[in-house]
């Protein structure tokens, strides 16, 4: 258990470490929303410092060794965390929501102050749930030969802190993407009832003077280039001809080069939307059991209490939770992927050559 963990505690630091780095470094994660992931991988790196280190020494020892003044702050900390983790979901969430419904008008309101605003909020919010545990411990006297550190034993507190850290914030994540699922939906039905039909020579009817849909973007987003009109049967374009030419292909070169970066965005918008809803479902996935099982023995105690080995099981799994976010990164976003190998290889190849 001592190797498991220790292995989980360093790859957990160095895997959200890279998290922070890729995002504060790389241009392509640059974006504030970003700001996010940063701070979501500091309250994991801090959940692998500052308490699964306590949490294996109780297992290990089978008591608490590190007395009670440390024991309320190590069950704070834990708890504000966890629930940080779920707060900051709930946040990017509704981001997710609003950059999608209000697209335009809240890309220019998501400022790094705003972003940083939000964050610090989530951060009170947690600490403000996470507080219970420092006023209302299980208290043991300080003469016992083996003291154990425990949260209120009370069906209120159980009950209240799996609903505030927990089950509240996924009902509210699950909703939100329900709806960004429903407005993606609608609007891809809505665009391909507007896509113009080709004319009968298979160009769109939209196409000007002949010269093509230079500012549409092909496919995997690729933008075609503008084609140059033929010259007449002179061979040779009139300088007038010429200039007007040059000015309008001028212009859809800016328009292509600007419908491009737009749908580049939103590519790139998309494909993110999808990661966080993978890492919102591993997040759900690893810590359900933990809290169902934990609310239901608040609820009719001895009667619905799991095991003892199988809910050190569920509560090891919610601490796994911490290292899977930055390899789910790796797995399905490729900026994170090209930033990881930048900072591992390319750094590392520099100091060989020195």
């Amino acid at each position: 258990l001592a190797a498991v963990v220790g292995f989980l505690i360093v790859f957990t630091v160095v895997g959200n470490v890279l998290v922070v780095i890729a995002v504060l470094t790389s241009r392509a994660l640059r974006a504030p929303q970003n700001l996010f992931l940063v701070s979501l991988a500091s309250a994991d790196i801090l959940v692998a410092t500052l308490v699964m280190p306590f949490s294996l020494a109780n297992e290990l020892m089978a008591y608490w060794y590190f007395g009670q003044v440390w024991c309320g702050v190590y069950l704070a900390l834990d708890v504000l965390f966890c629930t940080s983790s779920i707060v900051h979901l709930c946040a990017i969430s509704l981001d997710r929501y609003w950059s999608v419904t209000q697209a335009v008008e809240y890309n220019l309101k998501r400022t790094p102050r705003r972003v940083k605003a939000t964050i610090v909020a989530v951060w009170l919010i947690s600490a403000v749930i996470s507080f219970p545990p420092l006023v209302s411990l299980y208290r043991q006297p300080d003469s016992a030969a083996y003291p154990q550190c425990g949260l209120n034993d009370e069906t209120w507190y159980i009950l209240s802190s799996c609903i505030g850290s927990f089950f509240a914030p996924c009902l509210i994540m699950g909703l939100v993407y329900a709806r960004i699922y429903r407005v993606a939906k609608l609007r891809t039905r809505t665009l391909s009832e507007k896509r113009a039909p080709a004319g009968p020579d298979g160009a769109s009817p939209t196409t000007e003077n002949g010269l093509g849909a230079a500012a549409g973007a092909g496919e995997n987003g690729h933008c075609a280039p503008p084609r140059r009109p033929s010259p007449g049967p002179g061979g040779r374009l009139s300088r007038a001809s010429s200039r007007s030419v040059e000015f309008f292909l001028s212009r859809r070169r800016r328009a292509r080069s600007s419908v491009c970066r737009r749908k580049v965005a939103q590519a790139r918008e998309k494909r993110f939307t999808f990661v966080l809803a993978v890492v919102m479902g591993v997040f759900v996935l690893c810590w359900f059991p933990f809290f169902f099982s934990y609310s239901l023995y608040g609820i009719c105690r001895e009667a619905c209490q799991v095991p003892d080995p199988l809910f050190k099981f569920f509560f090891w799994i919610g601490y796994c939770n911490s290292s899977l976010n930055p390899v789910i990164y790796t797995v399905f976003n490729q900026d994170f992927r090209r930033s990881f190998k930048h900072i591992l290889f390319r750094r590392r190849r520099r100091g060989f050559r020195q």
